[in-house]
């Protein structure tokens, strides 16, 4: 068996790497998002697909087994998307069943 002292930093090394792999996992999607974007281009279809997202969310709150919450789920899908949109420079949109923030204008 493995001391404390052993387990903790393997620990740590396996969360170091889970990371890298979201990393990764993230450019991935990118690139492959860009992909789309340009054959969207082509096509003459618009970027966004909100029944196209709303599957999305769907099928991966069906596939979600936890500990992951359905809310936390949300959250992250919804930031994910923004980031998409941000990073590749498309149109921001508000998460499904959220309403977007009022923004008082200054007087």
């Amino acid at each position: 068996m493995t001391g404390p002292e052993e387990r903790f930093a393997a620990l740590r090394d396996e969360i170091a790497a889970n990371d890298r792999a979201l990393v990764e996992g993230v450019n991935k999607r990118l690139q492959l998002v860009t992909e789309l974007w340009r054959l969207k281009e082509e096509l003459g279809t618009a970027r966004l697909d909100p029944e196209r997202e709303r599957r999305l969310r769907e099928e991966l709150q069906r596939s979600n087994t936890g500990p992951l919450s359905p809310e936390g789920l949300d959250e992250l899908i919804g930031a994910l998307l923004e980031l998409t949109k941000r990073e590749l420079g498309g149109p921001a949109t508000p998460a499904p069943d959220r309403p977007r923030s009022k923004r008082t204008r200054p007087a």
